[in-house]
């Protein structure tokens, strides 16, 4: 399994971003009820609560978002 990756830090990104889960109310609430401000605020505190890095949980949550609808796909 090791051989899979190109380094330790690859594995570990890999592996910690299958774990984030993104519960589709707390996507509901940072992107409706929530101003940008607001939204970033609640984002590092889920990321703290959760023990996961900020910039793997926003890529996850941007992902999870342009699914949703709430926002367009940059790259479409």
């Amino acid at each position: 399994m090791s051989k899979a990756f190109c380094s330790r830090s690859c594995k570990e990104n890999y592996f910690q971003l299958i774990a984030i889960q993104i519960p589709k109310l707390f996507l509901k609430r940072i992107y409706v009820f929530c101003s940008k401000e607001e939204r970033e605020k609640e984002i590092a505190n889920f990321a703290a609560r959760h023990k996961w890095r900020l910039d793997l949980l926003k890529n996850k949550i941007e992902d999870e978002a342009i699914k949703m609808g709430y926002i367009k796909d940059p790259n479409a």
